[in-house]
């Protein structure tokens, strides 16, 4: 038998017949790794999304908590994709379920940025109307979606619906059979098969073969909050996506200082959230100025002491802010070394004043590792737009890297009442702005 020609396919009339451009797609470019999808034919097959997930199905009596928080992620996610989805739960799987035209890489962009995802498989969905029904859609399905046809195959079915006359080796060995009668270059791989054909029997029966990778982690929410600095640099977006990834909800201080620190490095820190907040969700940026307290340390404390002291304060700012919000602990985008105030000693000096815990996901970070996130987020081209933060304005030449803590807080001791003045003051005139995509 000769094998199908691919061509449009006009069963399937909810995807929009999108130009080929032969340029990568939105999504192939901000998500490497991605499945290269081939002529807009293949796209045009899918009305739906069977959803996978990994570390959530290990979940014991509490499961389906972080299911809903996932469906509820997704809902999120879609709204800003155009046309109408439902989404639905069932026996260890999400269906996305296409109501109206969509854009199939919108879609797919928006789906890899949800958390608790593992896999994306675009499914067609068959009709329970007999077993030369199921046959003649899979034949097609394997027509249009490999051309070339010089591939070994393993049919993987899965019955969720007893009912059903035929039990999974008995799906799998027939419609194998099929499958070689259709297709008779094509051969029968059940160890390293070129496609998995997998064959889903519910209420309906999904067939599917290709798995689109998710960003993986636990849905956001079902973790916490936690109060992220974020400055203008690398590393601190790269913190918040990597907490966030286990599931924590995300909120942010920034500290400005005009005017020493411009409007644009303010829009720039901004523009980062924004990034950030495709995965996390709306993120609430507290901005706070910092130039009286900086200064005022500036001018009364140990120059090569002046680092590690604004640091501090930064951290008892972020620990109040935290507190009101109810977030239960900072996060902060340090590796062992990388700047004076990251060596061990210093990392101590910086904890000293928390109550809260302070999560470092970096720690163990090379820089070389750390901009490889940020590109893989779409920050690291942000992140390096030339606008000073107020960590890098006033810096001693040569900062203490072993700072001793008893000394630190004697020289802290005389300038407490002023500061804690200033702090108050900071406090009282945070400004917040609710970033989201």
């Amino acid at each position: 038998m000769k094998s199908r020609e691919p061509g449009p396919v006009p069963r399937y009339p909810f995807s929009q017949d999108l130009k080929t451009t032969g340029r990568k797609s939105q999504a192939e470019k901000a998500l490497p790794h991605a499945p290269v999808w081939t002529g807009e034919t293949r796209k045009s097959m899918f009305t739906a999304f069977l959803i996978k997930y990994a570390e959530i199905g290990i979940k014991g009596r509490n499961r389906y908590l972080f299911e809903d928080a996932l469906v509820r992620q997704i809902k999120y996610a879609l709204k800003r994709c155009d046309g109408a989805f439902e989404i639905r739960k069932t026996m260890g799987r999400i269906f996305v379920e296409a109501q109206s035209a969509f854009d199939f890489d919108e879609t797919v962009e928006q789906l890899r940025r949800v958390f608790g995802i593992w896999g994306i498989c675009p499914v067609i969905y068959v009709e329970d109307q007999g077993w030369e029904k199921l046959c003649g859609e899979v034949v097609a399905y394997l027509g249009e979606m490999y051309p070339d046809k010089n591939r070994t195959f393993k049919v993987n079915a899965r019955r969720s619906r007893k009912n059903y006359p035929k039990d999974s080796m008995e799906i799998n060995r027939d419609l194998g059979e099929v499958i070689l009668g259709a297709f008779p270059e094509m051969r029968v791989d059940v160890h390293r098969p070129d496609i998995l054909l997998n064959i889903e029997v519910r209420e309906k029966i999904y067939v599917y073969s290709e798995t689109i990778p998710g960003p993986g982690g636990m849905p956001v929410g079902t973790g916490g909050k936690a109060m992220l600095l974020l400055s203008g640099g690398i590393d601190s977006p790269v913190a918040g996506y990597m907490v966030a990834k286990r599931g924590v909800k995300i909120d942010a201080v920034y500290f400005h200082a005009p005017p020493y620190t411009s409007e644009r490095a303010k829009l720039k820190v901004v523009d980062l959230a924004r990034l950030v907040s495709r995965y996390t969700g709306p993120i609430y940026l507290h901005v706070i100025n910092f130039t009286d307290i900086q200064m005022y340390i500036y001018e009364n404390a140990p120059h090569e002491e002046l680092t590690i002291i604004m640091r501090r304060y930064m951290m008892r700012i972020a620990e109040a802010i935290a507190k009101e919000t109810d977030c239960l602990g900072l996060i902060t985008g340090e590796s062992i070394g990388q700047v004076a105030s990251q060596t061990m000693s210093s990392l101590i000096a910086t904890n000293e004043v928390c109550e809260l815990p302070v999560y470092r996901p970096l720690i163990g970070f090379d820089k070389e590792e750390i901009v490889e996130v940020a590109k893989k987020i779409d920050t690291y081209e942000t992140s390096i737009q030339p606008f000073e933060d107020c960590c890098t304005i006033f810096v001693a030449k040569h900062p203490v890297t072993k700072p001793n803590v008893n000394i630190i807080r004697k020289h802290e001791r005389h300038m407490v009442e002023k500061l804690e003045e200033l702090m108050k003051t900071a406090l009282e005139t945070d400004e917040l702005i609710i970033v989201s995509q």
